[in-house]
């Protein structure tokens, strides 16, 4: 794998690509690389965490490019992987997206906009309304130890372009277990110009969460996160002359 922090990342933006982590996704991943493809046409890689069902053989037969991890790497770790391929590929811009139907293909045009036209390095499918009181409530939380003004923290819904891909596959990303409060923040460091979209997100074909599939794993993934938004969080600058008078 080569070297991310000595390579020269691409400059131009038009070469793109879809990524889209996957796991047991068999129900929904044909259908919606077909509405990908009918929408947009660029070319598709689902990275297959090491689903169980038939997931990577549908979206083979679909016309995606399949990435195979050998050992199961979660959300963040299968986007990454995919990541570092356009990295390596010297794609100009990326959209990550869910495979399970919940980000809507009609979308991706929109997304890709401000980065076609150079007016952001990241824009982020936002879709606030969605999700209990209880997810509000998680995001209000995130937003107080963070620092961060997002309006919608969770969105894997995204487009990068060159400089944010080139972030993202780096070293410094690779001790993310999740894909939002921690990547924002790297985003916020790195001092990207960071956009919203409104997006339109409808349930899960199947209802069911991959990763919050318990109470158990909810309470270790808030856990996890205000931690590190809290820890991460950007200080304000002193200003030492004002200080000194």
């Amino acid at each position: 794998m080569p070297d991310h922090d000595t390579l020269t990342p691409a400059t131009s933006r038009t070469n793109a690509a879809i990524i889209m982590p996957a796991f047991n996704e068999q129900a929904s991943i044909a259908p919606l690389i077909g509405r990908i493809k009918e929408s947009t046409g660029l070319p598709i890689w689902v990275i297959d965490d090491c689903s169980t069902d038939t997931t990577a053989k549908h979206a083979a037969e679909a016309g995606a490019r399949v990435i195979r991890l050998p050992e199961q790497l979660g959300a963040w770790g299968a986007t990454q992987t995919g990541l570092r391929a356009a990295f390596r590929e010297q794609m100009g811009c990326v959209v990550t997206m869910d495979a399970d139907g919940q980000h809507g293909p009609d979308d991706i045009k929109q997304l890709m906009e401000p980065i076609i036209s150079g007016s952001a390095d990241v824009v982020i499918g936002s879709c606030p309304e969605r999700g209990s009181r209880l997810r509000h409530v998680a995001w209000w939380l995130m937003r107080l130890t963070s620092g961060l003004r997002c309006k919608d923290l969770t969105s894997g819904y995204r487009a990068l372009n060159d400089k944010a891909i080139a972030l993202m596959a780096g070293p410094s990303a690779n001790h993310l277990e999740y894909q939002d409060v921690g990547v924002l923040l790297m985003f916020e460091r790195a001092r990207l110009r960071i956009v919203e979209s409104p997006v339109h997100m409808p349930r899960r074909a199947d209802g069911k969460s991959r990763i919050f599939s318990s109470w158990l794993a909810v309470t270790y993934y808030m856990a996890q996160t205000l931690v590190l938004g809290a820890s991460k969080r950007r200080r304000p600058t002193m200003n030492l002359k004002k200080l000194r008078t």
